[in-house]
């Protein structure tokens, strides 16, 4: 018999609610009156912040979500005949309801890659159509840290796609829906895999590791900012009461919290895979490095399990996906754990 189901759910970590840091920033943002679009305290304090977090002067611009902050930061990076190179998995090409390519108005090269990274001689491959007028030309790239697999991009990794891609007159986009899980895997600042490297725009999640909305669009190359905060108007992107989107982020920010809570998340997602890796007919299908767990296992155990507790299927119909979140608890870590073994007859 299945025991209770967990009290949390393992489908994504967008389930999860926000931490009661971000909350208590919330109500106190609340109080009096603050200017709108961003002429705010607020959202100056956080520009000086995400300066301080990458030890330069950046531009940061705050949206309403993670599409948003994508589809604005590679308006800015290509021209209506160029296109982005990406993955097939990628978030841009196959859970934006292709947004990208209506409001860019340019086509997704995308490429497979079993784990949902990009290598530099892939991106290479694709640019032998440089030059020739009937081809779309390749204007930028575009990457996904940790990636939509939980799979992580070393540094060297992402030098020699950089590499590759500006010694071609490309530019770099990473969307970093889950940057801060990418930060805590690679045991490093952020600014050494996105600044350093010469990531040109990043999408900076927050929405997924604790905040009830928003993410943040940093721009690296100055040359890049003007058309940024034009494009985010135009695009619909500019909160009027942006106050409410800086105050989460400087939440996060503050004593660390952002990496505090992905930590958790992926310690988390470490320990479900430890626990389910041993039981017959189930097969971690891509290595766990930050909060997310793939597997495959038995069709009709699939069905079962879905209506025990909800997560979602992936590639093929025996592959699924297990994500935690900073508010995931071990206990239920240890009761989805239970429920598998139980529905596969262990």
């Amino acid at each position: 018999m299945l025991p209770e189901p967990p009290q949390c759910t393992f489908a994504s970590d967008n389930t999860s609610g926000a931490s009661p840091e971000v909350l208590q920033a919330l109500c106190e943002a609340n109080e009096g009156y603050s200017i709108a679009y961003g002429d705010d305290r607020y959202t100056s304090d956080l520009r000086a912040a995400m300066n301080a977090l990458f030890d330069r002067e950046v531009s940061t611009f705050l949206a309403w979500g993670g599409t948003g902050a994508n589809i604005v930061g590679l308006q800015a990076l290509i021209r209506p005949w160029q296109g982005v190179i990406c993955t097939q998995s990628s978030h841009i090409n196959v859970d934006e309801c292709g947004a990208p390519e209506r409001f860019l108005g340019s086509k997704l090269i995308d490429v497979p890659s079993p784990n949902a990274k990009l290598s530099a001689a892939q991106i290479s491959d694709q640019l032998g159509v440089l030059g020739v007028v009937h081809h779309v030309q390749p204007g930028a790239v575009s990457i996904t840290q940790s990636t939509e697999y939980g799979t992580i991009y070393s540094v060297k990794e992402l030098k020699e796609i950089v590499d590759v891609a500006h010694q071609a007159g490309l530019r770099v986009h990473m969307d970093g829906a889950r940057i801060a899980n990418a930060a805590v895997a690679l045991g490093c600042d952020v600014a050494s895999f996105t600044s350093e490297v010469g990531i040109d725009i990043l999408s900076f999640g927050g929405t997924k590791n604790g905040m009830v909305y928003g993410e943040a669009i940093v721009v690296f190359d100055p040359s890049l900012s003007e058309a940024v905060e034009y494009l985010q108007k135009q695009s619909a992107q500019l909160p009027s009461k942006m106050r409410f989107i800086a105050a989460q982020f400087l939440a996060m920010l503050n004593d660390d919290l952002w990496l505090d809570q992905a930590r958790h998340a992926n310690d988390m997602a470490t320990l479900l895979s430890e626990r389910i890796s041993s039981i017959s007919g189930v097969t971690i299908t891509q290595p766990t490095q930050a909060n997310a767990v793939f597997a495959t296992l038995p069709k009709e155990a699939i069905s079962r399990l879905q209506e025990w507790t909800p997560f979602y299927t992936w590639e093929g119909d025996n592959e699924v996906r297990w994500m935690t979140s900073f508010s995931t608890k071990a206990s239920d870590v240890e009761i989805l754990a239970e429920g598998i073994k139980t529905v596969l007859g262990e």
